[in-house]
């Protein structure tokens, strides 16, 4: 499994469909997911990138770390892991903290 890459600070406007021909000059995409606000289902900004290779990943993050699309300079970087949440015991302290 090649590097899952985070791409941030993208425009607003930017599209799946963009990002794949933006990518794709590189080599082979296995998977690409802009996230986007699940009401409006326009673009939050970022995205996550996942190349054949760790060879292709490596060439994502060389060739397109700083470069700009729509005067927004793209950050891409490996993506970090996702932090455990417990949203249950977010909820509880939420509740515990209201004075009615």
């Amino acid at each position: 499994m090649a590097k899952r890459l985070f791409v941030g600070n993208l425009p607003y406007s930017v599209t799946s469909a963009q990002l794949e021909e933006l990518f794709s000059q590189v080599g082979k995409i296995s998977s690409l997911n802009l996230i986007t606000d699940r009401f409006s289902g326009q673009s939050k900004g970022f995205a996550f990138l996942e190349m054949t290779t760790d060879q292709e990943a490596d060439a994502v993050t060389a060739k397109f770390n700083g470069h700009e699309i729509d005067g927004r300079k793209m950050v891409v970087n490996v993506a970090r892991p996702q932090e455990n949440r417990d949203r249950s015991s977010q909820d509880r302290n939420y509740n515990r903290s209201r004075s009615w």
